[in-house]
């Protein structure tokens, strides 16, 4: 008897061997659906997701990032694939540091966890231009998302060289990786609606090329009604209780639950209360659901000029369970923690059988009820209404339920969880001053002018991307304007009324190398138009307009359409002859400012110039680059930089990128504290009215060294660089 036990617990140690090995050496599995949940190695399985987007991050936070998903009780990573960021030129690739894709998909493998891999390549995700490179705008014949073959072949080369590169490197889950399920588009089924038939035959199309590819794992399309099969279409939104998938044998799946909300220069910042996020869950669950993502579970930061959507931030928190510096965002993230726990005590009986449905008492109330056997059992009791609290008999026992809220009885007896019942602490950010001695040097740049050898020349008024291809955010629009000695508005000191109008987004208007004004669209209307009266002279006046582009669009019906810059027209109103129409005479163009071209952003550009300090630095002024040298401050705590004093521009460290700062844009709105009862219709509340949208940029610890950081701040409105000081998140 003993021999044969210990043959028992040597078999049983060999099983465990080789599932370990199956996993660590990459023996092919299996992943297939039914109509409950996907099937992996023959298990169906309820799976908890959660989007982390690996350009938003750095790859030193990557690990850290996968250990509190994991903790927090996720199974999966989703992310987006970013094509704009692998594909800057045609056929030149990039997967390095923040775009390194296969370290970032093993590091999750490395954590235990599964991917969902959204290739797209479209991702929106307030990402400039949705992830499409801007180069492919410029293909002849091309047009978005559509029926259109010079686009689907560009789209079907990048998803074949990503499925290629995952093969390769054996990421898929049939080769023994982490990848389950990848995705192609990306709530296209609104745009098809728009555009009918090219539309059908577009997503008809992408489904077949995509299964065509052989991942050997499944592939969804969200905000896809009509997926072709075997493609699954998946929800998305705020709450996906109701949402039933196109065919009966297709399980019902929540690509992105919504956490918060994306903020916008200028918008108040988002909230969505924890008890609300939780409830969508269970209720999601409770009704067959068996797949459900957080978008996003880590939102991070958009670094460089990678956000988009129009006045998208800097910072992409929103309010998800990990904040922007990596840090629990709480109660938020221990509540779902506690809620996923008591999710997989049910799994079970979720993946056994279909729930029997029962009122208990009225409409508001109900109960789940997923019965298999006596030991196979799981219940959920919910309360619909938005204001009272009720008291149910289910089984043999009373249970309170309280407003808004699903209780989870994983044994049909015992509540170990309720929505709206928060157990755990709540914290607020405290954004500590560290005491640090910026010792700030000052170059300021003169508006340019016209005739340069490098200058482009018109005339008419070009759109702005057509001549930047997005390489930098600033174009100079440059012409003169000649002033006869006779023009009555010289005598009577009346001058003239310079009108421009714009297609945005923000517009700084010189005349003869003085700032006139400025003015700037946001999110809703991103539209501008400059009209004030302009201090000519007699002779040759030099016109200088610097549009700015913040972020190009992400959304929209083709809108590889939508245009930028100064378009016109642009008239002077006020003299003798009457409006003076400047819109068709010869127009230059310069691209970029002169401290882009001579690389002040980097550390050895900054070097070659000379740069004005003490006394003389400038302060307030338009068009000012500043720079600086610090210590990193002790501890592993993360940094930030408070730019309360600044106005608009670009922030630098050790050549990288930390994205725009705009604190001097307040954010306005319908604004409340977050009250709980009042936000079921509206989970986004909305704070920071009056406040600056941003005033806080993430400094990502690993690029920092011990010391002698080099730090580089462009302002183009005019602030005042000794109020920046830099802070630690606690």
């Amino acid at each position: 008897m003993m021999e044969s036990l210990t043959m028992q617990k040597e078999f049983h140690m060999l099983g465990l061997i080789l599932l370990l090995c199956l996993w660590v050496c990459g023996v092919t599995a299996s992943v297939s659906y039914d109509h409950k949940a996907l099937v992996i190695d023959g298990q169906r399985r309820i799976l908890i997701s959660g989007s982390i987007h690996y350009p938003r991050s750095t790859p030193e936070m990557w690990p850290d990032l996968f250990q509190k998903a994991k903790d927090g009780g996720l199974d999966v990573i989703q992310t987006y694939v970013f094509w704009n960021g692998h594909e800057p030129s045609p056929g030149n690739y990039y997967f390095e540091d923040r775009f390194d894709l296969v370290k970032f998909v093993k590091l999750a493998q490395q954590a235990g966890l599964y991917v969902h891999l959204r290739i797209g390549p479209y991702v929106c995700a307030e990402w400039n231009y949705g992830g499409f490179p801007v180069w492919l705008k410029y293909v002849p014949g091309m047009a978005f998302r559509t029926d259109n073959e010079p686009f689907k072949a560009a789209m079907q080369k990048f998803t074949t060289k990503i499925v290629t590169m995952m093969k390769a490197e054996s990421l898929f889950q049939t080769q023994g990786g982490p990848i389950i399920m990848s995705q192609i588009e990306n709530e296209y089924g609104p745009v098809e609606w728009e555009i009918g038939a090219p539309g059908k035959a577009y997503t008809k199309w992408a489904a077949q090329m995509a299964v065509g590819l052989d991942t050997g794992v499944p592939w969804d399309m969200c905000k896809q009604e009509d997926a072709p099969d075997p493609v699954i279409d998946t929800c998305n939104g705020y709450y996906c209780e109701n949402f039933t998938p196109n065919e009966n044998f297709k399980p019902k799946m929540w690509t992105e639950n919504w956490s918060g909300w994306y903020t916008d220069f200028g918008g108040a910042i988002s909230h969505r209360p924890t008890e609300d996020l939780a409830y969508s869950v269970a209720r999601f669950i409770q009704n067959r659901g068996s797949f459900v993502n957080y978008y996003m579970y880590h939102g991070g930061t958009n670094f460089g000029r990678t956000s988009s959507g129009l006045f998208i931030a800097t910072s992409y928190d929103y309010d998800a369970p990990i904040d922007e510096y990596g840090l629990p965002n709480e109660p938020k993230w221990s509540h779902l923690k506690n809620l996923h726990k008591a999710i997989k005590q049910c799994e079970p009986a979720l993946i056994s059988v279909d729930p029997t449905v029962t009122w208990l008492g009225n409409k508001n109330l109900e109960a789940h009820v997923y019965y298999v056997n006596t030991s196979i059992c799981a219940a959920f009791l919910a309360n619909y209404d938005t204001k009272s609290a009720a008291t149910v008999t289910f089984g043999n026992g009373q249970y309170d339920l309280p407003p808004w809220s699903v209780s989870i009885l994983p044994d049909c007896k015992t509540v170990v969880f309720n929505t709206a019942t928060v157990n755990g602490h709540s914290f607020h950010k405290r954004m500590t001053p560290v005491e640090t001695t910026f010792d700030w040097q000052s170059y300021s740049e003169e508006p340019a002018y016209s005739s340069d050898d490098d200058s482009i020349i018109a005339n008419a008024l070009w759109e702005q991307i057509n001549v930047t291809r997005d390489s930098s955010d600033y174009l100079w629009y440059l012409t003169d304007v000649n002033i006869s000695p006779s023009e009555s508005f010289i005598k009577n000191g009346q001058f003239p009324t310079l009108t421009i109008n714009s297609a945005g987004h923000v517009l700084h208007v010189f005349v003869n190398g003085q700032l006139s004004g400025t003015v700037y669209g946001g999110l809703d209307n991103p539209k501008v138009t400059f009209s004030e009266s302009v201090n000519l002279k007699v002779g040759n006046n030099k016109i200088s307009l610097l549009s700015v582009a913040v972020g190009l669009p992400n959304v929209g019906l083709h809108f590889e359409t939508w245009n930028v810059g100064v378009l016109g027209p642009v008239r002077l109103k006020g003299l003798d002859e009457g409006t003076r129409d400047l819109s068709w005479q010869k127009w230059s163009y310069k691209v970029g400012l002169k401290g882009e071209s001579l690389s002040l952003h980097t550390i050895t550009g900054s070097s070659s110039i000379d740069w004005t300090q003490g006394s003389s630095l400038a302060k307030k002024q338009p068009l000012t680059w500043y720079k600086t040298t610090f210590d990193a401050p002790s501890g592993n705590d993360p940094v930030a930089l408070d730019m309360s004093s600044m106005g608009k521009g670009e922030i630098w460290i050790n050549d990288q990128s930390i994205g725009r700062h705009w604190p001097a844009y307040i954010a306005h709105g319908n604004c409340d504290e977050c009250n709980y009862a009042g936000t079921f219709t509206n989970p986004k509340c909305r704070t920071n009215c009056g406040e600056p949208t941003q005033k806080w940029y993430h400094i990502p610890r690993s690029w920092l060294s011990s010391s002698g950081n080099v730090l580089v701040v462009l302002e183009e409105w005019g602030g005042d660089p000794t109020g920046i000081s830099l802070v630690k998140r606690t």
